[in-house]
């Protein structure tokens, strides 16, 4: 299995883990700010580095049916949102591949 090393971004605003500062993502690759989260605040994200993915589980959300996962601080282990695995309705699919981070468990690393 080899050594796992931390993506480090480059970009002018990136978001971390609030309890490690470890790099998550880019402002630039917000998609949305309009979710919530379990802790209030959350945003839709194309794409998130240095995450570990939990086992894929049904959740009824105000949204509907979905296929999630929790994604967890790769360095310090601590949950940090989900990702989007499947959506039920229709009208919900462009989730799909996402993912959600927490503003309260996040931190501006830049």
């Amino acid at each position: 299995m080899g050594l796992k090393y931390n993506v480090f971004l480059e970009d002018s605003r990136v978001y971390g883990c609030k309890a490690c500062n470890t790099h998550l993502s880019n402002y630039h690759d917000i998609i949305s700010r309009q979710f919530r989260g379990q802790h209030g605040k959350a945003y839709l994200f194309e794409k998130v580095v240095n995450v570990t993915e939990g086992n894929p589980e049904n959740r009824t959300m105000t949204t509907g049916e979905h296929t999630v996962r929790d994604i967890h601080c790769r360095h310090c282990n601590a949950c940090v949102g989900w990702k989007y695995d499947h959506a039920y309705e229709p009208s919900e699919k462009y989730k799909e591949g996402k993912y959600i981070l927490e503003v309260e468990l996040l931190c501006n690393v830049k």
